[in-house]
């Protein structure tokens, strides 16, 4: 089956890894951390009321997403030693509208709408694909400190319907384990997600060159990010889910 093939892949790039690749070996850790979230999400929606077996699902879905990338991302890496960086922009693509919507998902006890949901992804497909124009099409000049600029805008339209917006005034009317969710999910966006314009700042050129000065490389940068952020979002929801409320 495909978790038998991957752990067998993975063993074996154990095997050649390189011991100075520190970017393959975040990949690497990446593969294995998102593949033992996913296990753990889908087997845990057995323990949990009902009305949170959808946001375990879409947790396990979120890590099961990025586990199928990261394994591929890393043979891209091992085989040209190249950024995967269309690969990367898939898996947001697919796994951030997925985190948005556990935020409609929580909060939807309390009179969340659609509107809220359609909102906040609509956000987060502009603030990616903007993104990803900076970073991979459009490389030259002042143009992906100008798109770093609008993907950087629709961020901060997420975190204002979270933290002040819609979505927070939604949590002030929920049960005190939503809003203690609500809230820590906000500070993975507001902290979590602040990691990422770091890796775009080092992967493209800008007013901000400084940045580069640190010399990290931008995918471990971005594996981090990934790692904390997605497989939190997942612990904050099975933490709700688990809670007696």
């Amino acid at each position: 089956n495909i978790f038998k093939q991957m752990l067998n892949y993975l063993l074996a790039t154990i095997k050649a890894m390189p011991v100075d690749d520190y970017v393959g070996f975040t990949f690497f850790v990446g593969t294995m951390a998102m593949m033992a979230a996913s296990v753990f999400f889908f087997f845990s929606m057995s323990l949990v009321e009902g009305k949170w077996k959808t946001s375990l699902l879409i947790s396990g879905l979120i890590t099961f997403i990025a586990a199928v990338h990261y394994y591929y991302m890393r043979d891209y890496w091992a085989e040209l030693g190249d950024s995967p960086t269309f690969f990367r922009y898939v898996d947001w693509t697919l796994t951030v509208p997925l985190m948005c919507v556990e935020f409609y998902l929580i909060l939807k006890a309390a009179g969340a709408k659609t509107s809220l949901l359609w909102k906040l992804i609509g956000a987060s497909v502009v603030m990616l694909v903007t993104g990803y124009f900076g970073e991979a099409v459009y490389t030259t000049g002042s143009s992906p400190a100008l798109w770093g600029l609008v993907s950087g805008l629709a961020y901060f339209y997420i975190v204002y319907l979270i933290m002040a917006g819609e979505a927070k005034k939604l949590a002030d009317k929920s049960s005190p384990a939503v809003q203690k969710a609500h809230g820590i999910l906000c500070k993975f966006v507001l902290i979590g997600w602040g990691i990422y314009p770091l890796g775009y700042m080092i992967g493209t050129t800008g007013w901000y060159d400084f940045v580069d000065v640190i010399g990290l490389n931008m995918d471990v940068v971005y594996n981090i990010g990934d790692a904390i952020n997605k497989i939190g979002f997942g612990l904050v929801i099975y933490s709700l889910a688990v809670s007696k409320d």
